[in-house]
């Protein structure tokens, strides 16, 4: 695997993961629509300004409505979808485990409407995978009894759609952008759609304490420009099926986030979750070297020694 695209595959989880802490870390101090539409807000004011100042050039309307829509289900429907869910009751253990389904979903997906193919090792990676992220989650379904609407119980699912139908709107874009173009416009479209919801719920007066700005900050800064910004670059350079892949490592590590910031120990469940979901991940997204390309390297080999020998 080429160094980039392992530092883009560790930064994409890191970064990812970040978002769980940070809306912890907010919604101590206020509403979950009020949180999402600040952080929006200075997402959209920062990075519209930065690509201000970039003078970069204005994208064709064809590529501002592709974004647009991309932007309103990979962050309004993702971020919303899951957010509301547990808001009303639905355990995060069962969110995070319905929402990662999604790499299975890309993986049936990405060979009929991108033409990717998705090799019978990726699908027993992909499987592996899920089959770690129960483990992780397993203490929290057990646990969960919270009284959510029967119909709650489909936001995540919606969530989980929301971020996959972007990911292939994406990878099918006629006006493709890049992520230092299209992070700007997808907050934007963000921020109005959160405002809206807050607004309309009576939720838009932030609150004035530091810790809510911290958290404005934090889901700012290594949630949305980290996080999205390496989801994107991901997606570009390795495709929908390896992106997705690395989606299973989330939740451990939101876990090892957790035990850093607030001194929440994993289990032995939650630990050996996270060894079965890397082995999952691994045998999904790490290339074998191609027997063709493998022959014909080393027939090349033979012909450059041959060519070497003196002629009689």
């Amino acid at each position: 695997m080429p160094i980039s695209t392992a530092i883009t595959s560790i930064g994409l989880v890191v970064m990812w993961s970040s978002g769980f802490i940070g809306a912890e870390l907010g919604t101590r101090e206020a509403t979950a629509d009020t949180l999402l539409m600040w952080r929006f807000i200075a997402a959209a004011a920062v990075l519209g300004g930065a690509w201000a100042l970039l003078r970069r050039r204005k994208p064709r309307p064809r590529a501002i409505a592709e974004q647009a829509a991309i932007g309103a289900l990979s962050q309004g429907g993702y971020l919303g979808g899951v957010v509301w869910a547990v808001g009303l009751g639905v355990p995060s253990g069962t969110t995070a485990l319905i929402a990662a389904l999604q790499p299975l979903a890309a993986g049936a997906l990405a060979g009929r409407l991108l033409g990717e193919r998705v090799s019978p090792r990726q699908w027993a990676g992909l499987a592996i995978g899920l089959g770690g992220v129960a483990l992780v989650v397993q203490g929290d379904l057990a646990a969960g009894t919270a009284a959510a609407p029967v119909w709650a119980y489909g936001l995540p699912f919606a969530a989980m759609a929301a971020l996959l139908a972007a990911s292939f709107l994406e990878r099918r874009a006629r006006a493709p952008l890049g992520p230092v173009d299209a992070l700007p416009l997808h907050c934007l479209v963000s921020a109005v759609l959160f405002t809206g919801v807050a607004l309309a719920g009576g939720h838009a007066a932030p609150p004035s304490s530091g810790g809510f700005w911290t958290a404005v900050a934090w889901t700012f800064l290594l949630s949305t420009v980290g996080g999205y910004g390496f989801y994107w670059l991901s997606l570009r350079r390795s495709g929908v099926t390896r992106t997705s892949a690395l989606i299973y490592l989330t939740p451990p590590t939101t876990l090892v986030w957790a035990y850093a910031m607030f001194g929440d120990a994993p289990g032995w469940t939650a630990v050996a979750g996270m060894a079965v979901c890397v082995i999952g991940v691994t045998a999904a997204t790490v290339r074998r070297p191609d027997r063709s390309a493998r022959r014909l390297a080393e027939g090349a080999v033979r012909d450059r020694a041959v060519s070497r020998v003196p002629a009689e």
